[in-house]
């Protein structure tokens, strides 16, 4: 089942790291039940919930949202520029100890026969320091798969983002490499910093709305509202660009339904939302540039929605809160969430059922619109799994 792209943004290069058919969309039936039945808000429209899985995406180890974004950084990893005398590029990544990131840059590695340098960093967030077994924090979840996909693992004492005063140590990782004969590519946290991170999202906005087509949806036929996690950014971001294409596209087949709208669902109290906002429209703007349209008029910061009520005490922190979602999540429907990211997204998700949050959004953004019968949500599966293992100190059954 192959995406159709308009023709600007199908010619960019891109490397197949996921399944050839899209990743699953799926009911929620029985969460649906359980949100509507135990909703505050009088005479409110059915929400229908759905999923996206992209943690069933791709045949490789930890299948999450980092491989779609991978898939266009790929052809530029291999391109003769990133082989300096011929030399073979060594990705080098990094990210907080239990990163999903660099699990699968390590796979990515793999595949393309390179070496990968991993850079962990217990300073980032505070699900160490929340462990009470850390040294099973440091060798379990995603610290353990890094090191069995075969990359040189750094356990560094920093943070992903040096304080002030703190010098970077990836530059100096980085002229190392180089001074060993080695051809260092590197690779954001999280991807959203490198000029092609938004790529992948904006892709997937198309395959999604491809995707309605089968899901029979009542209401307005699409999915109204899409619910994702927001760390490092690219992922909002290019959903968002590609969002804003194809309502371009439908509006010139003569579409008159209300757009989609994305929200983000903030994963870190580290940087205030004010800050994530900023991140999130400049990598609109730079997806939106290179799939064909005008990045200053086509986006702004209207279509950036972010909420930073449910992000907890601290980056990778399980807070009771967010424990209590991974429970509704495995008890209700049977899927298995993961405590840094997807979470905190049904935590917030179910939120914005229960207490009419949603209604109160429609009203406010669709005034033209007649308050509808029922609505659909697609909350995405960004993965991320694998870093349980480390949380089973926190998690209680």
């Amino acid at each position: 089942m192959a995406v159709s792209l308009p023709t600007a943004f199908a010619q960019i290069p891109r490397y197949p790291l996921l399944y050839p058919h899209p990743s699953p969309i799926h009911p929620l039936t029985l969460l649906s039940a359980y949100l509507n039945n135990n909703n505050d808000t009088t005479k409110a429209p059915y929400i229908s919930l759905y999923a996206k899985r992209e943690d069933h995406s791709s045949p490789f180890a930890c299948a999450g949202n980092k491989y779609r974004k991978l898939e266009y950084i790929v052809p530029d990893i291999l391109a003769p520029h990133s082989r300096p005398n011929g030399t073979p590029p060594t990705l080098v990544t990094e990210g907080a100890v239990q990163s999903n990131h660099t699990v699968q840059v390590a796979a990515v590695a793999n595949r393309l026969g390179l070496e990968a340098v991993i850079v962990l960093h217990k300073g980032t967030g505070g699900g160490l320091a929340a462990a009470t077994d850390k040294a099973s924090f440091l060798r379990s979840g995603n610290a353990q798969l890094v090191r069995l996909l075969g990359a040189e693992v750094r356990i560094l004492e920093s943070s992903t983002v040096p304080a002030d005063g703190e010098e970077d140590p990836i530059p100096g990782i980085l002229e190392e490499l180089r001074g060993e004969s080695k051809a260092p590519y590197w690779i954001p946290s999280g991807a959203s910093l490198h000029p092609l991170g938004g790529l992948g999202y904006a892709r997937c906005a198309f395959e999604i709305a491809m995707q309605e087509q089968a899901q029979e949806l009542n209401g307005s036929g699409r999915f109204d509202y899409i619910f994702v996690a927001c760390g490092s950014g690219s992922t909002v971001g290019g959903l968002i660009a590609g969002l804003k294409l194809l309502e371009k596209v439908e509006g010139r087949s003569g579409s008159t339904k209300p757009p989609r709208k994305v929200i983000g669902i903030l994963t870190s109290p580290t940087k205030p939302r004010k800050y994530h906002e900023g991140r999130v429209l400049a990598f609109a703007r730079r997806a939106a540039g290179l799939i064909g349209l005008d990045p200053g008029n086509d986006i702004s910061m209207e279509d950036v929605r972010l909420d930073d009520r449910f992000v907890g005490t601290a980056y990778g922190v399980l807070d009771p809160q967010t424990s209590t979602a991974l429970d509704l999540m495995a008890q209700r429907e049977a899927i298995i969430l993961d405590p840094v990211y997807t979470a905190k997204v049904i935590r917030g998700l179910a939120h914005w059922v229960q207490q009419g949050d949603l209604v109160k959004d429609w009203s406010l953004h669709t005034r033209n619109w007649d308050r509808p019968d029922s609505m659909n949500l697609l909350f995405i599966h960004t993965g991320g799994q694998a870093a349980l293992g480390a949380y089973a100190d926190l998690v209680e059954s």
